[in-house]
């Protein structure tokens, strides 16, 4: 049973019963059932359809959005955000997917010879709580594009945005004349995750979650021979240096250190600052992260809401009490506060050394982490000690922080700029935080056959 607590009061708002092993793997045989059917259809007929699905989701925007809300405690104005985005994702490869996937001309001895980009078969995604409209466009848009079916196992946590998501697929489908089983909504629980890896009809897998999981997805996949692009957690280091426009730098930190509520591996987690404008920048993000409000996510005026789990809480507070414990100084914050929902104050640790929990580790709420050092090495030393290496940002002069972002081992570098994910743009992490890239044309041909092709005769 997929059980919904509002993480608001704690209360169960919804259960679902998860499909048993035969379920599953029928929704995964009407999955490849439709591939036969959608592979033949052209890049303007598939995209027809993705942009018709973004059309019915941008109707229904406010009830898409609210599901978020009560599911996972995203606050209603990010998550109507989050709807426009995952729409936006769906119309930008209705409108790129043919240009990126376009025939490749490569010289050989051969009459011509040339890449062309197929589509494979049946992708499953695996995806997490904390973004589950845009996470799920992440992965089908470009998918769907290519010509591939998509089968989509959300977080237990959020099964009535996984419905929803489906429920928008069928419609338009339905209507369309498309095959309907192109994209399908799989509600498992964990134990039968493993089963539909196996499946003989899924040939490659998209795992958005933890390293924890990813290491389980991977071996999984790896053993049967298929695919798997992992998106994975991080610590992502942000360095300010004294050069930085220090408003600038404290507004946009501030901003990304608090979106979902701190719950996102791409926000900045170790904001790492040159010891002459340490104390300067300490007291800028002091007095913005203090006017923050913490609240109900129903409200238009609530900033953070509330971390989507019990458990998830717990060992955020864990992180930080340590961290305290070991001589960080907690400037806001700090402390579990009383009454219902799990809610977790936006906390300012400064004089954070790397030894210390909320350094070594990721932190997955609105907890931020300040670090001193002496100059640019020492900045770029501590950025990359860590063993993961998702996002990161530079604030200085524009010249120096793209010779930096050369030297920052991440897969993804912002100069004087917020971390984000942009459909035009791929995304990825190296080292633990995960292999290979989604978005842009990186993200598409993950999932395609490039396939090579000789035609002769042999030139002379």
């Amino acid at each position: 049973m997929l059980t919904v607590i509002d993480p608001s009061n704690g209360e169960v708002i919804r259960e679902v019963p998860g499909l048993n092993a035969a379920q599953r793997d029928a929704v995964i045989a009407r999955a490849d059932e439709a591939y036969c059917d959608w592979k033949t259809h052209s890049f303007s007929q598939r995209a027809a359809v993705l942009k018709a699905v973004a059309q019915a989701m941008r109707e229904d925007r406010e009830r898409l959005a609210l599901l978020m809300t009560e599911e996972m405690g995203k606050p209603i104005k990010e998550a109507r955000g989050e709807v426009d985005k995952a729409c936006w994702c769906a119309e930008h490869y209705a409108e790129h997917a043919e240009a990126y996937l376009e025939r490749e001309v490569i010289e050989s001895d051969a009459t011509l010879s040339y890449v062309q980009h197929l589509p494979i078969g049946v992708v499953l995604g695996i995806l997490p709580w904390n973004a589950p409209f845009w996470l799920a466009f992440r992965f089908c848009a470009p998918a769907l594009m290519a010509g591939n079916t998509c089968v989509m196992k959300h977080d237990p946590h959020v099964p009535g945005c996984a419905a929803a998501i489906g429920e928008v697929f069928e419609k338009v489908t339905q209507a369309m004349g498309v095959p309907v089983g192109i994209f399908q909504n799989l509600p498992l629980e964990t134990p039968e995750v493993e089963g539909a890896i196996r499946n003989q009809h899924v040939q490659a897998v998209s795992f958005t979650g933890s390293t924890r999981g990813g290491s389980a997805v991977a071996a999984i996949a790896a053993s049967e021979i298929k695919h798997a692009v992992l998106e994975l957690g991080g610590s992502d280091p942000c360095i300010v240096l004294a050069d930085a426009n220090l408003d600038e730098a404290a507004d946009i930190i501030t901003l990304s250190r608090i979106i979902n509520a701190g719950q996102s591996c791409i926000a900045a987690k170790r904001i790492i600052v040159e010891a002459s404008v340490y104390d300067e920048m300490v007291a800028k993000l002091e007095a913005r992260l203090a006017r923050l409000t913490m609240g109900d996510p129903r409200e238009e005026s609530t900033d953070v809401g509330p971390i989507a789990r019990s458990d998830l809480r717990d060992e955020l507070d864990r992180q930080v009490q340590a961290t305290k414990q070991s001589g960080a100084r907690c400037l806001l914050g700090g402390e579990l506060p009383e009454g219902a929902g799990y809610f977790y104050p936006v906390t300012l640790l400064t004089d954070v050394t790397p030894d210390m929990a909320a350094a070594c580790e990721e932190t997955f709420g609105p907890v931020a982490v300040v670090m001193k050092v002496e100059d640019e090495a020492q900045a770029i030393a501590l950025a990359n000690a860590t063993p993961y290496g998702l996002a990161s940002s530079v604030w200085t002069s524009r010249k120096r922080g793209e010779a930096i972002a050369a030297r920052i081992e991440a897969g993804q570098v912002s100069v004087n700029g917020i971390v984000k994910t942009d459909p035009r743009l791929p995304s990825g992490g190296i080292k633990r935080s995960g292999i290979g890239r989604e978005l842009g044309s990186h993200g598409i041909k993950e999932f395609v056959n490039a396939q090579q092709v000789w035609v002769g005769p042999k030139k002379a």
